[in-house]
Parts: structure tokens; C-alpha cells; sequence
């Protein structure tokens, strides 16, 4: 099934999309999508219902983030090996892990928000993960028993503060809107393998990243693994796993975001995301 969340920004409710693609308002029998409530059991539980009594929303509605009051938003970089090889990387022998904050949640198709004095933001259009159940220790085996569900992630990037400023990657990640996520919590039911997924992104229509989950390093069941070795993973985290080749930064030369500029993503059964890229306010 695929879950949402619609509504203007820090007022959205939970839905849902019928057979037919119409968004139902499930906010009469659950208050949001947040880390009390997006565990798989409860996501389960709502799937197996009918969806046809609960009330339609209008299609033009704007989609938040799906997931709401995140506690941890995590990344993996370096985790396509044409993406390691075009920004002259070798490929990692392990994840290599860092965070977003995540105050730069935002709805898939809120603008980009240059930083102040930004140069060098980036795209990188990405899977998402969506935890579902508490794990810690976990073997690949079952690892991805403790996911609710995939989405679409743009991991926006400021080049400059994240390789140029010392190092610390989460200071290049983490700026306003840098993290757009959705439409969509699609369940893993309906995702089936995550890594037989197409990921492409587009900038003013004309397309750089186009390529497959399956060029993934590290598998998704892998990185719950791996990251389970050191931290618990809750319900309601979400992971943003890798972007694959065609950055801005990759590209001979380089290409970066300025105002007006127009990123359009998608990954392959999750749904789109549009963002129309603005100055910094002020």
C-alpha cells in the first residue's frame, strides 16, 4: 500500500491511496505518520482495510514528508560503484555512514532552498528506507523483516561545506529542505527486491542520473545490518542508502543548482518528486 501525508506544512494528515489513485483521509483512526505509529503491525493493520468509506482528498493537495517527527535521518555515501568511480573515489570496504539533520525534512515537492552564499549544491536523487520495527544486531537474513517501507529521497548536497569546510559531512547535508522525502511510504510488500529499482533525475528537463538499485555497493539488507551493529534502529528512522552516477559534482565540467532551476526524480513503483530550486530568503 502506499502511505502518505497531505497538508500545509506542519499541519499534514495521514492518508492513503485507493486502487484508483485517490488520496483517503485516514486522520479518523490514526493522528499521524510519526514513530508511534509506523510500525509494520500498524501499518498492516490499516492495509487490510477498505479504503472506500474513508473521505477523498482533492489531487491537488500538497504532499508532506511521509513520515512525520523523524528522530533520525541517516545516509550512506559512496554506495554506487559508478558514482565512487566518477568522483575519483575507491569503493568504500565498509558503509561509510553520516547523517541529515532533520530539520532539512520537506515535503517531495517543497522548493530547494539554496543555502546562504551557496556555489555548489548538488542533487542526488536516492531510495529511501523507512524502519518499521526496533532491531539491533541484526543479520542480512532478516534485516529487511524490519522495514515498514521504501520511498524517494533527494539527498541535497552542498559541495563547499561538506568536502571543503573540514570534513563532517552532515554540515554540507543538512541545510532547510535539503530533505525532501515521499510522496510516498510504499510497504515492502509492494516493493518487493530493492535492489531491482530504476532511479533517475532530470534538471530544467535534461537527464543525468539514470541508472539501478542494483549498482548499489551495499545492499539494503546489508546496510540495516551493518548499521544495526552500532545503533538501534527505531520505527520511523529513515535511511537515505546512496545516489547512483550523474551528479552535479561528477560532471566535467561541474554543475550546480541556481535559482529557478527546475529537479524532477523519480524511483521506479515509489513515485516522483519536483522541486523548483529558490534563492536563500533574505
Amino acid at each position: 500500500m502506499k502511505f502518505l501525508r497531505f497538508g500545509a506544512m506542519g499541519q499534514e494528515k495521514p492518508g492513503a491511496l485507493d486502487a484508483e489513485g485517490t488520496i483517503r483521509d485516514l486522520s479518523s483512526i490514526v493522528s499521524d505518520f510519526t514513530p508511534e505509529t509506523i510500525s509494520k503491525e500498524a501499518l498492516s493493520a490499516i492495509a487490510a482495510m477498505d479504503l472506500s468509506g474513508f473521505p477523498t482528498v482533492a489531487p491537488d493537495v500538497r504532499i508532506g514528508a511521509c513520515v512525520g517527527g523523524a528522530r533520525n535521518f541517516y545516509a550512506v555515501g559512496l554506495n554506487y560503484a559508478r558514482h565512487a568511480k566518477e568522483t575519483g573515489n575507491p569503493e568504500p570496504a565498509e558503509p561509510v555512514l553520516f547523517s541529515k539533520s532533520t530539520s532539512s525534512i520537506c515535503g517531495p515537492n517543497d522548493p530547494i532552498i539554496l543555502p546562504k552564499g551557496s556555489e555548489k549544491t548538488d542533487w542526488e536523487v536516492e531510495l529511501g528506507v523507512i524502519i518499521g520495527a526496533a532491531c539491533e544486531h541484526v543479520s542480512e537474513d532478516t534485516a529487511l523483516d524490519h522495514v515498514a517501507g521504501y520511498c524517494v529521497i533527494n539527498d541535497v548536497s552542498e559541495r563547499t561545506y561538506q568536502i571543503e569546510r573540514g570534513g563532517q559531512w552532515i554540515k554540507g547535508k543538512s541545510s532547510r529542505n535539503f530533505g525532501p522525502i515521499g510522496p510516498w511510504l510504499v510497504t515492502a510488500d509492494e516493493v518487493g527486491d530493492p535492489q531491482n529499482l530504476g532511479l533517475c533525475l532530470s534538471v530544467n528537463g535534461e537527464s543525468f542520473q539514470n541508472s539501478s538499485t542494483s549498482d548499489m555497493i551495499f545492499p539494503v539488507a546489508k546496510i540495516i545490518s551493518y548499521m544495526s551493529q552500532f545503533m538501534r534502529l527505531m520505527p520511523g528512522d529513515v535511511i537515505a542508502t546512496g545516489t547512483p552516477e550523474g551528479v552535479g559534482l561528477g560532471l566535467t565540467p561541474p554543475k550546480f543548482l541556481r535559482d529557478g532551476d527546475v529537479v524532477e526524480l523519480t524511483v521506479a513503483g515509489l513515485g516522483s518528486q519536483r522541486q523548483t530550486v529558490v534563492a536563500y530568503p533574505g
